[in-house]
This record gives structure tokens, C-alpha cells and sequence, in this order.
């Protein structure tokens, strides 16, 4: 096991990382930037280093600054989170480069999964279906060629950047006129966010669905799938509430746990074709009538890990840790059985009746419900903290588990209900989503379980 790691990250993921670290008695180093000097994450850790100002790209993404804090602290391994560095292929080189260990995938399933083209080759290689699009880039400048493949996959197309990710460079084109402005679009969204301004089409499936498979993965060619999550509670393609199981119809019955274990194979081919290791998530998308394509693959740790852990009884941590030692997973690990039902709802500065916009301010009164057994809290902030425009609004994930899914619905009701979160921007009191994640829980498409990625916004329109 390692003597020391590094966490290169910030906020909510950086403190569940360090929790996991400190029960298995590794000591942890925190880096942080000036806006983040007396965060709760640096405040968690044995050792904590400045790694530059508040911009993003002169702290958290400089790998540079990254390792030289790890050198400097003696850390033997670098756990990355999610988001920034953690799906960068040049910051894994350079980590192992510089004699330490990548709590994560090898580079190679970096690079296959981290550009979105490579990733549905990959899938069709092991006879996994991606939606129909175009088999290779598309330059934003060829609108002439990028028509005739709209044409030929069929309208509605999504235009989406080909290293993106968390819904980045991403937009739905219902009408060929409105085409090259999105290839535009979406070119300069990939090439600011990713650094690659590739861009390729893909049929968009209407009311879709997003369901993706947790995999755990060891360098003894052991696979396992830890079930799968629901994701569809979407806005600007971005996730706010998920669940495990997935509440779909057709994964109801005989025929629909045929469909799931199906899903697992699938998932599970997909990442052994590359070798993969560590805790990662394969993505697909589903019509509403069951008929599911490969989506992606995120070669990291996901948001919405905690939900799998509560019914699981797994820390996918500790299994990324354990696995980057070289330890093989447990049998208990790979016999795991999923119990109950968990959903999980993102707590965000932001305000849902202005298109769901960031709310930057100062946390003035914070109050959770009390955790424990059944609710877990997720955060990096409190009383005092500023939420700042540099980093993404999230504030807490609040995880509730139960024996079914109505009992998990009610839990989770009740932990918002209890929650008191007074934010305070610069001219006056600041939004949050609290009120519409109980809206989300209490309407009817969410109980039943019929509900998809365009729910959440149509949700938002109707409650203003």
C-alpha cells in the first residue's frame, strides 16, 4: 500500500478521497489554490501545498505544479477525482514519468477514451452498437460535407466535440440551416475546453434516456460490473439527480433482467478490449422503448459514484487505490450483489428559473439533515465558504438509500426538507436548487420512472 498520495483536486471529491485515505491510514497531501487556501480539503490533509492563483489553468490543470507538489511531499501515488486532470493522458504519462503511480486507467485506455471518435470504434470493434453518425471527424469549415452526413443519418443530428465531455460542445440540430452555426459552436467550445476542436455528427435519440455501467477492474484481467445508474435528470446535458437501479420500464421483469445482464456484458467487453484498470463508467443511451447505443466511456471516477456504493457496499475509492498497488479485487468484490435502491441529488448555486444559472456568493447559514446509515452528505463547503466563479457551482450531493425506491425517494425528500442553505451573492440573496430538486422527487414522470434527459429543463419552464 502506498506511504503517502496526493489528491489533485478540490472541493467535495478531494475531502471523499482523503475520508477513504485516512481509513486506511495513508497519510494525504492537498493542493490548492489562493481561492482555496482555507478549504475544508486543505484543512483535511496531513500536508497541503499552493500550486498557483484561482484561474484553473494556472493551478488545478498546471501538471507541472501538480507533480512538483508530489515530489515535494514524498507522495508515491496521485489520485486525481474527477474532472481537471483526471482524463488527461498527458498528465498520467507525466505522473508515471515522474516514478509515481496513476491511481487510474493506463494511458493507453486514456487516449482510446478520451477521444469520443476513438471510443465508438473501439465499441463497433467488439460488436457494441454506438448511435449511427459519421465515422471520423468533421472540420467546421466543410459545412457542404457536414450536410450530406446529416442528410444520411437523419435528422435530429447532435454536433458534438470530439474530446469533449460533461456535456461540453455539445448541441442538437433540428434544422440543416441552423447546422453551421452549431459546427462552429461546438469546434470553439472543444477547442477552448479540450484543446481539440474536432467536432463529429451522431443521431439524436428524442426523449433518450442516460444509463451507464460502473466497472472495477484490476491488472489480473479481472472485470466485474457494479450495476447500473440512471442518469437522466439532465440539465445543458449535465447531470443534477441519479439513481441505481435504473427505474426504466424495460428493465422490468425476466425480459428486462435479461437486458441488464446484457448491458453488463457489453460494458464489460468494452473495457477489456483496451486493458483497461481502475474504477471507470461506460455510458449508453436508450430510446424509450428499450433500444440502448454505446455512448462513451469516462476512464475515471464519476460524480454519481455514491449511489453504487450505498447499495454496492463498496468504496469505489479504496478498489482504485487497492487495484493501483497491484492487489487483485476481492472475491467478495467480484461476487458483490447490489441491495436497494439509492438516489443522489446535486445541491448547486445556481438558479433553475434563469435557465440555471451560477449563483456565485458567500455561504451565510448551512444545516444539514444529520447523516448516517442511510443519507450520506457530500460537500466541500461550509458555513463561511465562497462559492466563486471559477470552479463549478456544486455544493454537496446528498445520497439517500432504502429498501425500495420510493422508500430511497422519501429519505432523500426528507434530507433536502431539512436542509438550511443561505447563499449571498454580490447583490443580495443568491439562488439555489434545493426547492427544485424536491419538485424533481415529488412529480409525476420522476416517481414513475418515465422520465428522460429533457425532463429537468421542461420541469424548470413549467415552475417558474
Amino acid at each position: 500500500m502506498f506511504a503517502k498520495i496526493l489528491i489533485a483536486n478540490r472541493g467535495e471529491i478531494a475531502c471523499r478521497i482523503a475520508r477513504t485515505c485516512k481509513r486506511l491510514g495513508i497519510p494525504v497531501v492537498a493542493v490548492y489554490s489562493d481561492a482555496d487556501a482555507n478549504a475544508p480539503h486543505v484543512r483535511m490533509a496531513d500536508e497541503a501545498v499552493r500550486i498557483g492563483p484561482p484561474p484553473v489553468k494556472d493551478s488545478y490543470l498546471s501538471i507541472e505544479a501538480v507533480i512538483a507538489a508530489a515530489k515535494q511531499t514524498g507522495a508515491r501515488a496521485i489520485h486525481p477525482g474527477y474532472g481537471l486532470l483526471s482524463e488527461k493522458e498527458a498528465f498520467c504519462r507525466a505522473v508515471n514519468d515522474a516514478g509515481i503511480v496513476f491511481i487510474g486507467p493506463r494511458p493507453e485506455a486514456l487516449d482510446a477514451f478520451g477521444d469520443k471518435i476513438k471510443a465508438r470504434e473501439v465499441a463497433k470493434r467488439v460488436g457494441v452498437s454506438p448511435p449511427p453518425g459519421t465515422d471520423g471527424p468533421i472540420s467546421a469549415d466543410d459545412v457542404e460535407f457536414a450536410t450530406r452526413e446529416a442528410e444520411r443519418i437523419g435528422l435530429p443530428i447532435l454536433v458534438k466535440a470530439a474530446g469533449g465531455g460533461g456535456g461540453i460542445g455539445m448541441q442538437i440540430v433540428e434544422d440543416l440551416g441552423k447546422l453551421p452555426r452549431a459546427l462552429t459552436a461546438c469546434s470553439d467550445r472543444g477547442k477552448s475546453a479540450f484543446g481539440d476542436a474536432r467536432v463529429y455528427l451522431e443521431r439524436y435519440m428524442r426523449a433518450p434516456k442516460h444509463i451507464e455501467v460502473q466497472i472495477l477492474a484490476d491488472t489480473h484481467g479481472n472485470v466485474v460490473a457494479l450495476g447500473e445508474r440512471e442518469c437522466s435528470v439532465q440539465r445543458r446535458h449535465q447531470k443534477i439527480v441519479e439513481e441505481t437501479p435504473s427505474p426504466a420500464p424495460f428493465f422490468q421483469g425476466e425480459a428486462g433482467e435479461a437486458k441488464r445482464k446484457d448491458l453488463f456484458e457489453q460494458a464489460k467487453r468494452i473495457v477489456r478490449s483496451v486493458g483497461y484498470v481502475g474504477a471507470g463508467t461506460v455510458e449508453f443511451v436508450a430510446s424509450g422503448d428499450g433500444e440502448i447505443f454505446f455512448l462513451e466511456v469516462n476512464a475515471r471516477l464519476q460524480v454519481e459514484h455514491c449511489v453504487t456504493e450505498m447499495v454496492w457496499g463498496i468504496d469505489l475509492v479504496e478498489q482504485q487505490i487497492r487495484v493501483a498497488a497491484g492487489e487483485r479485487l476481492a472475491p467478495e468484490v467480484l461476487a458483490a450483489e447490489g441491495r436497494g435502491h439509492s438516489i443522489e441529488a446535486r445541491v448547486y448555486a445556481e438558479d433553475p428559473a434563469k435557465k440555471f444559472a451560477p449563483q456565485p456568493g458567500r455561504i451565510e447559514k448551512l444545516v444539514w439533515a444529520p447523516a448516517g446509515g442511510d443519507l450520506r452528505i457530500e460537500t466541500g463547503v461550509e458555513e463561511g465558504s465562497e462559492v466563486t466563479p471559477f470552479y463549478d457551482p456544486m455544493i454537496a450531493k446528498i445520497v439517500a438509500s432504502g429498501r425500495s425506491r420510493a422508500e430511497a425517494i422519501a429519505r432523500l425528500d426528507e434530507a433536502l426538507a431539512q436542509t438550511t442553505l443561505d447563499l449571498v451573492g454580490p447583490a443580495g440573496p443568491a439562488a439555489t436548487n434545493l426547492r427544485f430538486l424536491r419538485q424533481v422527487l415529488v412529480s409525476e414522470a420522476f416517481v414513475g420512472g418515465r422520465y428522460d434527459t429533457l425532463f429537468a429543463e421542461a420541469l424548470a419552464k413549467e415552475k417558474r
